[in-house]
């Protein structure tokens, strides 16, 4: 009786630990969900679909919108990634040159031979040391190789490293500043670490001509095959649009972001009307994924939704004035207000984006820690407040972390010189030494 008891309790231990599993699978199935994009959402419901014959996938279609960044609060931070509409390989691109330019030589072979070792960026990733090992040519008919792959297009392609790449580049500008492949190749160094005063007295030049050459060279590019060979367009599908409609502010989910999915019902009930035990349990399988799905949908777009209702009311004023600054927000904020947990609204969302008149942003992109504890202003609005008094100052006389803190100090921003420092670094603006310029 005894052994009969501890064995029924084992059953009811082993019953609860199944169904603790199930459920356990189910939320993670549903979190999952909650996690994809449109797209990865979309490409997910189709396997279902594949898998489960009772189920049928409708994908409403919307409109893609090009992919704005969107890590900071300003409105200037959030700019169009354009992308780049050359689909052909850096290999290939060279190898019609090569093909097109050179006799069937020993030095072609030996110029298609180091193709093989430029890489994406367009860098020759290979040194003649182990050219000479691999192909047994000789130093002299290396170098003119390389010299041979240095002159195809794009300018710059075929260099071992930076400076080779900005000289190379430089070269073939007959626009160039005079001095400008000289500087690069003697005082590289000294030109990066503005170190100009140097410069200017090595070649006798004054400070401003040595502007004109930085300037310059920062016109150039560092990566010469960088556009090449990329499928990525840079296109996304939004999962909400906001839109302005006969003067009221309206936010919507898109119809991408809400497939249809449909439950085959005929058919599940001449399954179910058959004597086998088998085809009634894989009905009964079927019926129990369409179930989960049609209920993890409609969770991933109330929450989603919902989540992108509260950034709306915090963030009205970037939604409708012209300023586009955010308000403090964060993960914990939304959570809290929809009594939901704080890895539900981080996976909400990332990756998912809002179409507006003025451009697609990630919802991320809204969450904004503030300056201070006692402050309403984020941090992103201090960045950008930062970055406008950059914009303004008399460049021949760049304003110091210290007179930027004063500035926001007048303004009601509070923050310490080393918050204004480590912002300034955040938005990739120099120290007011290395901004001063001499024309």
């Amino acid at each position: 009786m005894a052994m009969k008891q501890g064995f029924s309790q084992n059953q009811a231990q082993q019953q609860k630990q199944i169904q603790r599993l199930a459920m356990t699978q189910t939320l993670q199935q549903s979190i999952q969900m909650l996690q994809y994009n449109v797209e990865e959402l979309q490409s997910f419901l189709k396997q279902k679909e594949l898998d489960n014959p009772l189920i049928t996938v409708e994908m409403a279609t919307e409109q893609p919108t090009s992919k704005i960044s969107g890590d900071s609060g300003a409105h200037e931070a959030f700019m169009n990634q354009i992308s780049n509409d050359q689909s052909q390989s850096l290999f290939d691109y060279l190898l019609d040159q090569v093909h097109l330019t050179m006799r069937d030589t020993p030095l072609r072979h030996l110029v298609l031979f180091l193709l093989d070792f430029v890489d994406d960026n367009g860098y020759l990733r290979i040194s003649n040391e182990d050219v000479i090992k691999r192909t047994g040519a000789d130093e002299i008919a290396i170098i003119d190789a390389v010299t041979l792959l240095q002159q195809l297009d794009p300018p710059g392609v075929g260099a071992r490293n930076l400076q080779e790449s900005l000289m190379l580049q430089t070269e073939n500008d007959e626009g160039s500043p005079d001095q400008a492949y000289l500087v690069l190749e003697d005082a590289f160094d000294d030109l990066v670490g503005r170190r100009w005063e140097k410069i200017a007295r090595k070649y006798k030049i004054e400070l401003p001509v040595v502007q004109e050459i930085f300037d310059y060279v920062r016109t150039l590019t560092p990566n010469p095959g960088a556009g090449f060979g990329k499928q990525d367009r840079g296109y996304i599908i939004p999962d909400l649009i906001f839109k302005i409609e006969n003067g009221e502010p309206r936010l919507m989910q898109s119809k991408a972001s809400k497939p249809k999915v449909s439950f085959a019902d005929q058919y599940f009930k001449q399954l179910k009307q058959t004597t086998d035990d088998e085809v009634h349990k894989y009905a009964a399988e079927k019926k129990k994924e369409y179930d989960w799905i049609a209920k993890s949908l409609g969770q991933r777009e109330d929450t989603i939704l919902r989540v992108g209702k509260i950034i709306f009311e915090r963030q009205r004023n970037f939604f409708l004035s012209k300023t586009k600054e955010l308000n403090p927000l964060l993960l914990r904020d939304v959570a809290n207000k929809l009594h939901l947990h704080e890895s539900t609204i981080s996976r909400a969302v990332n990756g998912k984006y809002i179409s507006t008149p003025f451009g697609t942003f990630e919802l991320k992109a809204f969450f904004s820690n503030a300056v201070n504890q006692n402050s309403d202003v984020s941090a992103d609005a201090a960045k950008e407040r930062i970055r406008k008094i950059i914009d303004a100052e008399d460049k021949s006389k760049p304003i110091s972390d210290a007179k930027i803190e004063k500035n926001l100090k007048d303004d009601g921003i509070t923050i310490s010189r080393r918050t204004v420092a480590k912002y300034r670094e955040a938005l990739g603006i120099q120290s007011s030494s290395k901004r001063k310029r001499f024309e």
